[in-house]
């Protein structure tokens, strides 16, 4: 099953980050991301032609995450939509940082 096609679990702050060679693997499932911060954090920017269509895709990402249960910091500005995951309960990257990436995937136009 791919990324996009799982759920999102409950982090216990008992489980620790997941190792940049865990995140490099994951990182082929997720075409267009990009580890951060000593593989700490995920990011995506996505380019629009104007701001409507940057927060028209945010608002996207927003209701994807509620509904999953697992939030981004996201940042809007004219032409582009910028997504960065991190599990902040443990400081870095989770499983499902990834299946969140994977999920916003499909969200682009």
């Amino acid at each position: 099953m791919g990324l996009a096609a799982r759920k999102c679990e409950p982090c216990r702050e008992a489980v620790s980050p997941m190792s940049r060679e865990v995140a490099e693997e994951l990182l082929r499932e997720t075409p267009g991301w990009e580890l951060e911060e000593s593989a700490t954090k995920l990011r995506r920017t996505i380019r629009f032609r104007n701001f409507s269509q940057a927060m028209e895709f945010a608002r996207k990402v927003g209701d994807l995450a509620e509904g999953e249960g697992h939030h981004p910091d996201i940042s809007v500005g004219w032409g582009y939509c910028t997504v960065v995951f991190q599990t902040h309960k443990i400081h870095g990257l989770h499983g499902n940082d990834f299946i969140m990436a994977a999920k916003v995937n499909t969200l682009i136009p």
